[in-house]
């Protein structure tokens, strides 16, 4: 029995070779990039605008930053950014991210927002530490976990009311796929959101079209990592060849941009761009 939904004028025409790679496909699109200030959500925001994508890019409370973001975005491209502030985690702020994204359909979400959920210097080990621990844990699962999920449930809603495919991506990080000691306070509430978005993805897939995945970004040399990069924590990586270089935000743009390609065929996935680190870890 033939399939029904086979194109045989598009079968033909790849018989001939003759193969279609649009460009430019976010020129125009309102794309939501929450924390998009920060080290890795500019580096995105800088490859949207260039394209000629419409950025809202919210921001937690440097309105500074964010201003001198916006300026030198200008010199970018086409594409023209409107500033939203607001802490995600209040309901009032995740509403007021969405009506800033009114300037049209929206197409995309990008949530950059997290917190590196350190314990305190000098934090107590065992018995004596839970408390620190569950203090750093709370913190921890409102910016990494509810946060972005409650905005991605709002933006999908949105996009499923408009009746228009979309896409939306998450950033978990390295220690969500692979196991780092002492990282429980941050892996486990970014662990948690590779799962949900997971779930979204199945939930918003098929017809609705509405793609939902994770990029899982290793140690860059912006963001929350730089710190830690600064500190040699991440040099035997590199010194040993286990990675050739520390991560750049272009690579986490790159990836976002692959996940946000209006026709993607990928949903409910994880892309971890640790340059190999989480494969040959154990070689330190």
């Amino acid at each position: 029995m033939a399939s029904r939904f086979l194109d045989e004028q598009q079968v033909a025409r790849y018989r001939q070779f003759h193969f279609d790679f649009p460009e430019r496909t976010l020129a125009g699109k309102v794309v939501l990039v929450a924390g998009g200030s920060g080290g890795l959500g500019s580096a995105t925001a800088a490859m949207l605008v260039k394209e000629g994508a419409t950025v809202v890019l919210g921001y937690r409370a440097n309105r500074v930053r964010a201003e001198a973001l916006a300026t030198a975005l200008a010199t970018y491209g086409s594409g023209c950014v409107h500033l939203v502030e607001g802490d995600l985690r209040e309901a009032s702020a995740r509403q007021r991210y969405l009506a800033a994204a009114d300037r049209g359909e929206l197409y995309g979400l990008v949530s950059f927002v997290g917190d590196p959920a350190r314990l305190p210097p000098g934090a107590p080990a065992g018995e004596q530490g839970h408390e620190a621990l569950q203090q750093s844990l709370e913190a921890s699962w409102g910016l990494n976990f509810l946060a972005p999920v409650l905005l991605a449930r709002l933006a999908g809603e949105r996009m499923l009311s408009a009746g228009t495919p979309g896409s939306i991506v998450l950033l978990s990080t390295m220690q969500a796929v692979g196991v780092f000691e002492g990282s429980v306070s941050y892996a486990a509430p970014k662990s948690a959101l590779v799962h949900a978005a997971k779930i979204l993805g199945k939930e918003w897939g098929g017809q609705a079209n509405i793609r939902v995945n994770v990029v899982a970004p290793g140690a860059t040399i912006a963001g929350m990592a730089e710190g830690s990069i600064r500190s040699g924590k991440y040099d035997v990586y590199v010194g040993k060849g286990i990675v050739p270089r520390f991560g750049r935000p272009e690579d986490i743009a790159r990836a976002v941009r692959f996940l946000l390609e209006p026709d993607n065929y990928v949903t409910g996935q994880v892309l971890t761009v640790d340059g190999g680190l989480t494969l040959r870890r154990d070689l330190r």
